[in-house]
């Protein structure tokens, strides 16, 4: 006898076969975070077929626990069967999108779970609480790079590609997946990776070689602060890009940040760009206004960082003497990339 199920609320078709869009994301990114911990995406995102076996021996994670996760991927249908022998699967074709929005999630709940969890201590004594209460690094790192990857990335990666780049250098690189991907596609290109995070720069090396440019990008550890007085990782570059990196210095470290800037237009070759990848504070639009709400506000109470607009980065540019700065909005909510040429 089947059970009789009614409805609670008519307003809403509950019977629908369309995803209930807010725990569809949610289940994904969870999944992927697993996934992410356990080391297994990116044996998953090489784009080979592979099997539970092959993934438990090339992680060295249990049988079992490796198949019980290829389980829940494929009931979520983020596996789906590669059509090459029994037990074999490849990533959805859908992959990259569900990454993406899964990076939102990821990046606003869990990235930044110190602030949600101690909201209250920041609110009254936020000093001692920046210091007591620190972000994953590697967390922020890699949800980020999820999202970025639709969602400011292109805007990045198109820019540098037109260009025509012979080296690049990423301040604030994360995990290197913008240089891996621009090394991929200009094979004479070379690059230099200046991230502080441990690591995300010990994923970068790990990225590099997994997508065999590990030869032609160099991993730097350093704090971006550093350039202000040894600009050495800057030598060569005819384009220097920086994600999302130059806030972390406002506003106590203003002069800081004036300093690298002078030194990364002083450093690029005559032609070359510099290209911001910034956010901008409290975007009122409705595609943006929610997310650019939380990340100013993550910026503003809880790092004590100071979020400049379009104007102010426009000012900040012409001002250490880069010429013919415009604006690119990418598709991620809050972000602008600030695109300056050295004359």
């Amino acid at each position: 006898m089947t059970d009789q199920l009614t409805n609670p609320n008519p307003a809403y078709d509950w019977t629908s076969t369309a995803p209930e869009t807010a725990a569809d994301i949610a289940g994904a990114a969870a999944l992927l975070e697993i996934g992410d911990r356990l080391g297994l995406l990116p044996y998953l995102e090489a784009g080979d077929a592979t099997t539970s076996a092959k993934l438990a021996v090339a992680s060295g994670l249990p049988a079992e626990g490796v198949a019980n996760y290829l389980e829940a991927l494929s009931s979520a249908g983020l596996v789906v069967d590669a059509g090459e022998g029994a037990g074999s699967i490849r990533l959805c074709a859908d992959y990259p999108r569900i990454r993406y929005e899964s990076g939102y999630i990821s990046w606003a709940l869990n990235a930044n779970r110190p602030f949600i969890e101690n909201a209250e201590v920041f609110l009254r004594n936020p000093a001692e609480a920046r210091r007591s209460h620190r972000r994953d690094g590697r967390q922020v790192a890699v949800s980020s790079e999820w999202m970025g990857s639709e969602g400011f990335y292109a805007a990045a990666l198109g820019t540098i590609l037109d260009a025509k780049p012979e080296h690049v250098v990423d301040l604030g690189a994360g995990t290197a997946r913008l240089l891996i991907e621009i090394l991929g596609q200009v094979p004479s290109a070379t690059a230099t990776a200046l991230d502080l995070s441990a690591g995300a720069c010990e994923e970068a090396r790990l990225a590099g070689d997994r997508a065999g440019v590990g030869d032609r990008l160099r991993v730097v550890e350093r704090s971006i602060e550093s350039v202000a007085t040894d600009p050495e990782p800057l030598t060569g570059a005819d384009v220097i890009h920086a994600g999302f990196v130059f806030h972390d210095m406002l506003p106590e470290q203003e002069s800081v940040a004036d300093a690298v800037l002078a030194n990364c237009r002083e450093a690029l070759q005559p032609g070359g760009i510099m290209a911001l990848t910034e956010a901008v504070p409290y975007v009122r639009n409705d595609r943006e206004r929610r997310f650019s709400a939380i990340v100013t506000y993550y910026h503003r109470q809880f790092m004590g960082r100071r979020l400049l607009s379009v104007d102010e980065w426009t000012e900040k540019l012409t001002t250490a003497g880069f010429a013919d700065v415009r604006v690119v909005q990418p598709r991620f909510p809050t972000g602008r990339v600030f695109v300056a040429t050295k004359r």
